[in-house]
């Protein structure tokens, strides 16, 4: 029984090695394989770095202001007779807006005029007759009074018919109607808003640290949101004397010019003072920076290692420090030098001594003062 089992046993481990022969074989052809293998070369957009000036410029966000504005409301009370102004137009100084009921006054007004025109005549005799000597000094002094009372009182009724007759006390632009016809008005109800558009204040602050490059005339330029791809200038025409205390900022005051009247008192707005110096920077697209906890960096495209020109370049990995952002671009404080070629788009999937391809037909166009269209 032994006899025939043995060579059975014999069989099967000449097997066994003979299958582990075989998979040895096949493991050491594939790390060999593996060895030899190459990856393919990445292909990648590549832009060079430029040297470029940019203005210096201080942004901050402000707020609009009307050169003048002023909510017109009734002086006297009574009840609205008239209401002449358009809610919405223009109106010049001294435009009749709304009239209230003077009729008590008016009807007051030929009664005093009267006793004016009465006491008047009583005054003038009593200069005569004082002259000759004919009455005492205490009488005219007294057609004196009598004469000043009646003028005074006609003053007064005059004074409250004006009052009640309100006026544009500037030229610019009427709001909405606040009053209705016939409405009973107080002492300081509103009737409308009139706010002068053009030109137009804008409000901003700025840190301390920059007082001493601000000064009056300095040009300002103001984007807002509700004109997208407009710029508007003006120049800074008034700075604080004094430094608010709390947070250490000075307040600024700029006038734009503002025809179209397309900005409005109250809207918010980004400012940006242009100084009148030029900083000497190098620049890179933003896409081309690859962020990290850890450092800034970017994927220089290594020219030098292409050898006898039959490998592609591979990527060197490169620690910069940034500086200002604008638009598409961001500055370059030390790292690179002009004329290096960085990976531009698709950073974040490569690695330090990879091999690429640079193709830019599909690169995309970067731009100082990007304008994306609005989907």
């Amino acid at each position: 029984m032994k006899k025939k089992i043995f060579p059975a046993f014999v069989g099967l481990a000449l097997l066994i090695a003979a299958l582990a022969g075989i998979k040895a074989l096949q493991i050491s052809k594939m790390i060999e394989a593996g060895a030899q293998f190459v990856q393919p070369p990445e292909t990648v957009t590549a832009f060079t770095v430029r040297a470029d000036s940019w203005e210096t410029v201080i942004p901050s966000i402000g707020s609009l202001t009307a050169v003048q504005g002023v909510l017109v409301a009734a002086e006297q009370p009574g009840k609205v007779a008239e209401i002449v102004f358009a809610p919405g137009s223009m109106v010049k100084k001294g435009d009749l807006l709304l009239r209230q009921d003077t009729s008590s006054e008016e009807a007051q007004l030929p009664g005093a005029e009267a006793s004016l025109t009465l006491a008047n005549s009583n005054l003038s005799r009593a200069r005569a007759l004082a002259d000759e000597e004919l009455i005492s000094r205490s009488q005219l002094d007294a057609a004196l009074a009598v004469h000043q009372q009646a003028q005074a009182g006609v003053d007064n009724l005059r004074s409250q018919i004006a009052k009640k007759t309100i006026r544009a006390p500037f030229s610019g632009r009427l709001g909405i109607r606040l009053v209705n016809l016939g409405q009973s008005l107080r002492e300081g109800d509103a009737i409308v808003s009139l706010q002068t558009l053009s030109p137009i204040f804008v409000d901003f602050k700025l840190p301390q640290q920059h007082l001493g490059r601000l000064r009056p005339g300095l040009p300002v330029r103001v984007t807002a949101d509700g004109l997208p791809g407009r710029h508007l200038t003006g120049e800074i025409t008034a700075i604080n004397p004094q430094v608010n205390v709390d947070t250490r900022t000075v307040g600024v005051q700029a006038t734009l010019k503002n025809i179209d009247e397309l900005l409005r008192p109250g809207m918010f707005v980004s400012v940006e003072v242009v100084l009148p110096e030029l900083q000497q920077v190098l620049i890179i697209p933003g896409t081309a920076v690859l962020f990290a906890p850890f450092g800034d960096s970017v994927f220089i495209v290594d020219e030098k290692t292409t050898g006898d020109g039959q490998k592609p370049p591979v990527l060197r990995q490169q620690f910069v420090r940034l500086g200002e952002k604008r638009g598409d671009f961001v500055s370059v404080l030390s790292g690179l030098n002009a004329g290096d070629s960085v990976v531009s788009t698709g950073v974040f999937k490569l690695r330090n001594g990879q091999a690429v391809v640079v193709n830019n037909s599909l690169a995309p166009e970067f731009k100082l003062d990007p304008q994306p269209e609005n989907n």
